[in-house]
């Protein structure tokens, strides 16, 4: 009887001991890198990001969430969920006032996680609180879609340098194609959401791409063309990369981005050399003058500026626009820069002094990119068409036709004498660049049906 009493009691000693065990498991502390940082860029960002931020509140960074905003109130208190503003709105149940304002109310599961995190401490379990959430969250992409139901924008078009492929701008993906048949050769995929800005190194062997996701990512990547394997990933950012550009030997590298920042990186090595914040809203188009020793930059502040390449010093801004300044270039022996804008003119000028020299008009609406091949400038607008002009004298050569949209990009080879236009609507064009005729077209949306 007693051995028998003895077990019972052991028994229900286990059997007692269980759910205390299951009750002093505790679960993982919240990560603000891998759970809440990613909640933040993919909800809020897009109105608190770096730049003109909605009730002046920053979230682009740790250090920036951890500040209030306009209303002074403290938008985390570690400890204390009740004295957090930020948990506030989110928590909020009216459409009215909760936050993301124009958006779905967070999921019950999403506020719960960020007030247990507050709970905890609010701590950062990040490299550097003043890094971009961008930068410490792990990347992740959309798939890229195996047959497009409809055309994406193109905003991005390049030729390699042997001119017998072409690179597309897609969706998550860069699509590669015959410029002679239009066939699709292969397809770039794991890349952001949208593909800005394409640039070759002069041998060809490296293929840079800006783009990302509005409000949310930047990213400035480098691949190799062939099989699209990483290189490396020159900058992550908390906003869209706009444009990339190498300098006249392929060492250096520049991109310009929706934080209005112009940043250089050493190609070989990826070290970032210089962060240039000299404009006051985005900065859209970047490009080198022939030797390398400067920068001309376009921004949505409405200046076009030239900087020195080296120490990043502004030494010149152009303000003849008075709106937003889409593309940029330097003449062959950078004597002149060319800048284009929603004023529908391309603008001529000095980089010495920022005086005027001349302006290209005839435009019938904004004028976007601009690509030069030695005297001869290329240039594309919403007003359906691309042009070519001669530098020297600024004359018309040819208006190239027929769009059905507006071109977002352009891109010449020199050598197969050849063409290439990206519209919103979807579609790549080729032209002869010596007679200004069509030479083939397709939409650059792999399995795309045309109706």
């Amino acid at each position: 009887m007693r051995s028998t009493a003895l077990l019972l009691v052991a028994l229900v000693a286990s059997a007692a001991a269980l759910p205390c065990a299951a009750q002093d498991a505790k679960p993982e502390p919240v990560s603000f890198v891998k759970q809440v940082a990613p909640l933040l860029l993919k909800k809020c960002s897009a109105c608190h990001g770096q730049t003109q931020p909605k009730g002046g509140f920053q979230m682009f960074s740790f250090e920036a969430l951890m500040k209030p905003g306009d209303s002074t109130l403290a938008s985390i208190t570690p400890g204390t969920p009740d004295d957090s503003e930020l948990l506030r709105l989110i928590s909020e149940t009216d459409p009215k006032e909760w936050m993301p304002k124009e958006g779905d109310r967070l999921a019950d599961a999403d506020i719960a996680l960020v007030k247990r995190w507050i709970e905890e401490g609010a701590k950062f379990d990040g490299p550097d609180v003043k890094a971009t959430l961008a930068s410490i969250v792990p990347t992740t992409y959309d798939p890229a879609p195996e047959a497009y139901r409809l055309p994406v924008p193109v905003s991005a078009v390049a030729f390699n340098p042997k001119g017998d492929e072409l690179f597309v701008g897609g969706y998550n993906e860069v699509t590669v194609w015959n410029p002679a048949d239009g066939q699709l050769l292969r397809r770039i995929k794991n890349l952001p959401q949208r593909i800005h800005g394409l640039a070759f190194n002069p041998d060809g062997s490296v293929l840079a791409i800006a783009g990302g996701t509005p409000g949310a990512l930047g990213e400035v990547k480098l691949v190799s063309p062939a099989t699209g394997d990483t290189i490396r990933v020159l900058s992550t950012t908390g906003d869209e990369a706009f444009g990339v550009a190498f300098n006249h030997d392929g060492t250096r590298a520049a991109s310009c981005a929706a934080d209005r920042a112009i940043r250089v990186f050493d190609v070989a090595s990826g070290k970032e050399e210089l962060t240039i914040e000299d404009h006051a809203d985005w900065v859209l188009a970047i490009a080198w003058n022939h030797d390398g020793t400067r920068l001309a930059s376009a921004s949505r502040d409405k200046t076009s500026k030239v900087f020195d390449a080296k120490t990043g010093e502004s030494l010149t801004t152009y303000n003849g626009h008075g709106n937003t300044v889409f593309g940029v270039a330097f003449s062959a022996d950078g004597t002149q820069v060319l800048s284009s804008g929603a004023d529908r003119k391309i603008h001529v000028w000095s980089p010495t002094d920022a005086k005027k020299i001349a302006e290209i008009a005839g435009y019938g609406n904004e004028v976007y990119q601009l690509v030069r091949q030695g005297d001869v400038l290329f240039s594309c607008a919403a007003d359906n068409t691309a042009r070519k002009h001669t530098i020297s004298n600024r004359a018309q050569v040819h208006s190239y036709g027929g769009h059905g949209d507006w071109v977002f990009a352009v891109s010449s080879h020199e050598g197969t004498k050849r063409l290439a236009t990206g519209c919103f609507n979807g579609e790549v064009r080729l032209f002869n660049t010596e007679d200004g005729k069509e030479v083939s077209k397709f939409f650059a949306a792999p399995g795309y049906a045309q109706k």
